[in-house]
């Protein structure tokens, strides 16, 4: 087990990393290809936008050859679409490459979340899905200084190495076992779960903050740079977030396994909601970016707790995990998305306070849903045999 979560977490960590590489080079792009504000929130959206698109098909292949050829496949798609980022120079062809990067980033995932949670007791699933996340969010960390370095030495040499790692990655997959035979469902079982209110709730709880998300991964770099801020400062910021959330995603996995999801979720959609009306409200650098890492805080805390709480219904349901970590990135994806794209379009028109504002609404009512629907304490499961 510790060798596949180390695998699966190094996995999680490199997509994670060329994701989040984007953040410092919007600027650039904006100057360079004289983007709107509006298209760059396309751009930053494009790879989430993929992942939307892929995530239930991901989560279907995961079900039926297993985790492992899932990976490999997603690694090596990775690997050559990122290629292509760092070589093209067309805003067409730039969406089109981190686009792809997102199809395979629901490949990655959902055999990566598979393959840990079918290996792991259920007992300590919010703890092994918490440690997954914090690698995550670690990548989160080494992506605005990929994103960074692009600007300074080109796209070229930083996005090509891509194709290396993931090559390395994939023969390292291959050498494991898989954790459980392939399972079959049928396409009606898997729908009617889905329709299901708990799923749909639960996969609603992914998605308000992952709104949130694609929002400022547009409209903070922007900010900053308009403030006076350069790529190292828009990385720093990022960078300073994402080092906080890498600690607290383990902390707050563990802490749901034992006083339930609700509690850590709705503390840290409440941060979130301050943090956004700080963005709002913000005239000065140190006051967006202190924003910025408010909003990490708030991520550390809540994110575990939901994307645990898809895979306990899961299990309570029969649904085989490779769809609940397909529907895990269908709602991530879809609230990026929403948020990158609709966030830049209306900050286009009306600058950010709007936005923001809007977005912390979203969260607030959020926070009301969930202390009516989510079990206030952990939920006792039965003994095994």
């Amino acid at each position: 087990m510790r060798r596949l979560l180390l695998l699966a977490s190094a996995m999680i960590f490199f997509d994670v990393a060329f994701f989040a590489a984007i953040a410092p080079l919007l600027p650039t792009y904006v100057d360079e290809l004289g983007l709107s504000k509006a298209q760059a929130g396309i751009l930053s959206a494009s790879y989430a936008a993929g992942t939307l698109i892929a995530s239930l098909p991901a989560g279907f292949v995961a079900s039926r050859v297993g985790p492992r050829r899932t990976v490999i496949v997603g690694l090596l798609i990775l690997g050559c679409s990122s290629l292509v980022f760092g070589l093209v120079n067309e805003i067409y062809l730039l969406d089109g490459a981190r686009f792809t990067q997102g199809i395979a980033g629901a490949l990655i995932w959902s055999g990566a979340l598979t393959w840990l949670i079918t290996a792991s007791p259920e007992e300590s699933r919010g703890s092994v899905i918490g440690t997954a996340l914090g690698t995550a969010v670690a990548g989160a960390l080494l992506g605005p200084a990929l994103g960074a370095a692009a600007a300074t030495i080109g796209t070229g040499p930083v996005f090509g190495s891509v194709l290396v790692v993931a090559v390395f990655l994939a023969i390292c997959a291959s050498r494991l076992p898989e954790a459980r035979s392939p399972e079959r469902q049928t396409l009606r079982e898997v729908r009617e779960t889905m329709l299901s209110k708990p799923i749909r709730d639960a996969a609603v709880f992914v998605a308000v903050p992952s709104v949130m998300f694609g929002a400022i991964e547009v409209l903070v770099p922007l900010r900053i740079d308009a403030l006076g801020g350069g790529h190292g400062v828009i990385a720093g910021g990022f960078i300073a977030g994402a080092a906080l959330e890498a600690v607290l995603a383990p902390i707050a996995g563990r802490y749901s396994d034992r006083v339930g999801r609700r509690n850590p979720y709705v503390l840290g959609l409440s941060i979130c909601a301050l943090a956004m009306i700080a963005i709002a409200l913000a005239q000065t650098l140190g006051t967006v970016l202190a924003a910025l890492i408010m909003t990490s805080l708030g991520a550390g805390l809540c994110f575990a707790p939901a994307l645990t709480l898809i895979s306990d219904i899961a299990e309570s349901s029969s649904l085989h995990q490779g769809f609940a970590a397909g529907l895990s990135n269908m709602a991530w994806a879809s609230g990026q998305v929403i948020g990158g794209i609709g966030g830049g379009v209306v900050a286009s028109l009306t600058g950010n306070a709007i936005p923001s504002v809007s977005i912390a609404v979203l969260l607030v009512l959020t926070v009301v849903y969930a202390f009516r629907t989510m079990e206030p304490t952990a939920t006792p499961r039965p003994a095994a045999g």
